[in-house]
């Protein structure tokens, strides 16, 4: 146990009422998830507000409550402590009552609009055949060493994250590769932690549900490098207009890679074909079974993040080139089958064009290049005709489908996505809401070599309709129709 004191530890405090050196046996923000002698911290969430649940949480044993406004009823005997921002004094509190886990590790974080999963696996996966018993926090799963557990979110809450931090260090771990997304800073979940450094991908049109606009959403992805220490690096694409913007204002160690523009990390792309990319890195010409100009990019990125991490530069693209990146990212679903099928993540118009711009540098230009892609419920919908048009710039046919429709009517976001089509174009889109149909669909029109593309779920194993969760993988769903028409 730790005395709430010390728990408090550079928690910006408006007010207090109690005893301050009371001991704590744990932390919730969930009433739900509160027992005899913890410390509950009220959050005004985007759905609900912790500040109602105050009094239940005191009923379940909670001795102390962290709050931004007052209840109106007060407990004598329990301690109320009130702050400007509850949801960023959680990051602290998690971190000061695990005892700064992320102190004892050499944590990296990875954020951008895409290539953050990609990033992060591949520094993950570097460092554990180094030799260094690493973790990993991201979007398709966490890892503690060689054990894995499910992800439920891009960047998991402050609990969860140093809970996992201190099971890391507890399995003699030295390094944790963490994606950070523009939701987690804004909500204060990386608050507390201590970043060795921090990687900047690129930043595109995406999360506008969420942060309402463009400038919002950049300033959020900032805030990440405004608060990396003085004795942290910066490793940011110096190629993204807004890369330098990036760190403005940060204190960290500032440093650049690129493909076009000079950079402490520099590199040329000698061969790029569906084999993998041949890469010129500071004078080396090296082999990688990744393959696309995107993937140049996060390359370069976990090359760099591993050399400022004083790893030597020939090991590092060595064990690099024989890599695969993170699961349903740029995926040949059975290589060598009648036509070429690729299962990948995008769900955002740019990553969908570089997906899509990628096929089209494989092209012979005799095959037909059929995507099959939807946009998700309840997110934001300025992409959708965005998305659309992209695929029918790159595409021969396109069939709209289902991706995570959640409370939203399928067939309307569908609509919203024809929104972007060109009267020359309509006549190559169909519209399937199954999403399995519209695979098999894709998988009847191909002839020998086309090529078909499936976006937008990847690594994913569901699709989420009215707040059910049903079995749903593309991967599986495509290998079993290409078996069907192996023929």
């Amino acid at each position: 146990m730790i005395e709430l004191r010390d728990i408090l530890y550079t928690v910006r405090i408006t007010a207090t009422s109690g005893d301050m050196n009371v001991e704590v046996k744990g932390v919730a923000f969930d009433s739900r998830k509160v027992e005899q002698g913890y410390l509950f911290v009220a959050i005004k969430g985007t759905l609900s507000d912790g500040h109602d649940f105050i009094d239940k949480a005191i009923t379940s044993g909670a001795i102390a409550v962290v709050c931004q406004v007052l209840p109106e009823s007060i407990h004598e005997s329990i301690t109320y402590v009130t702050v400007k921002n509850s949801a960023h004094s959680l990051g602290i509190i998690c971190s000061n009552f695990y005892g700064n886990p992320s102190k004892k590790l050499k944590l990296v974080g990875v954020t951008g609009t895409n290539g953050k999963t990609t990033v992060a696996t591949l520094l993950y996966k570097l460092f554990s055949s180094l030799g260094h018993r690493s973790g990993l926090l991201s979007t398709v799963e966490n890892r503690i060493h060689d054990q894995v557990f499910p992800a439920t979110h891009t960047t998991p809450d402050p609990l969860v994250i140093n809970e996992m931090l201190v099971k890391m260090i507890q399995a003699n771990c030295t390094h944790c590769f963490i994606e950070v997304s523009s939701h987690a800073v804004d909500q204060g979940r990386t608050e507390g932690l201590f970043f060795t450094g921090g990687v900047f991908t690129n930043i595109t049109h995406d999360h506008l549900d969420y942060h309402r606009t463009f400038e919002s959403y950049i300033r959020a992805k900032k805030c990440f490098f405004d608060a990396l220490p003085s004795d942290a690096f910066a490793l940011v694409n110096v190629d993204d207009k807004r890369g330098m913007v990036m760190v403005q204002n940060t204190k960290a160690k500032k440093h650049t890679y690129g493909l076009q523009k000079m950079a402490n990390f520099k590199a040329k792309i000698i061969t790029n074909s569906i084999e993998g990319l041949e890469i010129e890195i500071d004078n080396r010409n090296v082999w990688f079974k990744l393959i696309g100009d995107f993937n140049a990019y996060n390359l370069l990125a976990v090359y760099g993040a591993a050399v400022l991490l004083e790893e030597d530069p020939e090991e590092v693209l060595l064990r690099l080139s024989s890599m695969t990146g993170a699961v349903g990212r740029f995926e040949l679903v059975m290589p060598g089958s009648k036509f070429t099928a690729i299962v990948d993540y995008a769900h955002t118009p740019d990553a969908l064009k570089n997906v899509l711009e990628t096929i089209s540098h494989f092209r012979s230009g005799q095959e037909q290049v059929i995507s099959i892609f939807g946009c998700g419920g309840n997110r934001d919908k300025t992409k959708r005709p965005l998305m659309a048009a992209i695929a029918c710039k790159y595409s021969d046919k396109i069939i709209f489908t289902s991706d995570n429709p959640r409370d939203e009517d399928p067939m309307e976001i569908i609509r919203e996505m024809q929104k972007g089509v060109g009267p020359t174009d309509a006549k190559k889109t169909l519209v399937m809401v199954d999403r399995e149909e519209a695979i098999k669909t894709a998988c009847m029109l191909a002839k020998e070599k086309d090529i078909i593309l499936v976006a937008g779920k990847g690594h994913e194993t569901y699709q989420e309709i009215k707040g059910v969760k049903r079995p749903f993988d593309d991967r599986e769903v495509v290998a079993r129709m290409l078996k069907m028409f192996a023929n």
